[in-house]
């Protein structure tokens, strides 16, 4: 059985390192969706931990997304430099932030604000902290849309543009490198990248879920007050379920700021919580093959289906938008799976047993 265990293990690891090279050869646009796939992959593990692990439904995670983007936008592009004339006499060259630098202070950055937005929302539950994490999401973006004047921190609607790729000894993954006469796209090299932080996360996801902090997340999800009898710390669970799961959140979007080289608070509206809320829904909660399985889906989805919805637009002669038809798929995709799969495509095998014992 271990062995058998041992070689899925290392066909999936040999799988995940050609599929670029392979998808590259179809152009990179493929292999762009790949990665963002694997940067869903990072917010959906995210919030599973706040989700699918405490049980606290938060609807404004893509806060966190954004924060950790608009943190190395500021740090990788020339807009402190060229609206505040102090920040150009400390850096003239402008702060280009290295990889190991970027990523400790997006995670630490965007889990601080988690534990703030979990503070006051420790009397909470169900739809009234839905509501509450729903508004700190709108909020945020909101700040990015309008903090431009007086003092222009974030340049407003307009974004923040010239974001510098990721650098670490000298090595730019936003440039075409050759190996052994191969030429390897920088799409391709920001997958593994991707690839890496993702294995690092699931890690770190697997070993929370098996931990003590794992388990009292799970009995405060089931019963809190059959938690707090036994002993639980409800309170600092929780902030550090908010914390936790921020801090993968801001990992996420420092990563998507490098790959896109641009941001805007567009990227970060309300759609996109709701859709990191369904893939680890629709993947299965608290289930880490589930999630990541949602995750990958509901990403790639939408691109895959440029190609369905195109021709079923010209059957009507350009009557129907083609993005219109596209989410419409998706939503009856979503819909037919829920119905047939209640508990999401990959359940935990443990997750409601004790409600169909009590049948």
């Amino acid at each position: 059985m271990q062995k058998n265990k041992l070689y899925v293990f290392l066909a999936a690891a040999v799988g995940l390192l050609i599929l670029p090279l392979i998808l590259q050869t179809a152009g990179n646009a493929w292999v762009r969706i790949a990665d963002m796939a694997l940067l869903y992959v990072l917010l959906a593990l995210g919030l599973n931990i706040v989700v699918g692990y405490a049980g606290l439904l938060d609807l404004g995670f893509v806060a966190f997304f954004a924060i950790g983007a608009y943190m190395f936008g500021l740090m990788a592009s020339p807009h402190l430099t060229d609206s505040f004339p102090w920040f150009a006499q400390m850096f003239p060259n402008g702060l280009h932030s290295p990889l190991w630098i970027v990523i400790p202070l997006g995670a630490f950055l965007a889990g601080v604000l988690g534990i703030l937005l979990g503070a006051p929302t420790l009397k909470l539950r169900g739809d009234y902290l839905a509501i509450v994490t729903l508004g700190f999401g709108e909020i945020i973006r909101v700040f990015l849309n309008n903090l431009d004047h007086p003092v222009n921190i974030t340049n407003g609607p307009k974004g923040l543009g010239q974001i510098d790729s990721i650098k670490f000894f000298g090595f730019d993954l936003g440039k075409k490198h050759e190996l052994f006469g191969f030429e390897i796209a920088s799409v391709t090299m920001y997958y593994y990248l991707f690839l890496v932080l993702v294995v690092v996360s699931v890690v770190i996801c697997h070993r929370l879920e098996l931990s003590r902090i794992g388990r009292a997340w799970m009995a405060i999800r089931e019963d809190e007050i059959a938690a707090k009898a036994m002993g639980i710390n409800t309170r600092n669970m929780k902030l550090l379920a908010f914390g936790m799961g921020a801090t993968f959140g801001g990992v996420a979007g420092s990563m998507f700021a490098a790959f896109q080289g641009f941001v805007s608070p567009e990227s970060f509206s309300l759609m996109e919580s709701v859709m990191i809320v369904a893939m680890v829904v629709l993947g299965g909660i608290g289930h880490l093959p589930g999630v990541i399985l949602g995750a990958v889906l509901l990403s790639a989805l939408p691109e895959v289906l440029r190609y369905v919805a195109g021709p079923l637009q010209a059957m009507t002669d350009g009557r129907l938008d083609s993005a219109i038809l596209r989410q419409l798929l998706i939503a009856l995709a979503m819909i037919v799976v829920m119905l047939m799969r209640p508990r999401g495509l990959w359940p935990a095998p443990d997750h409601g047993k004790s409600l169909q014992n009590t049948k």
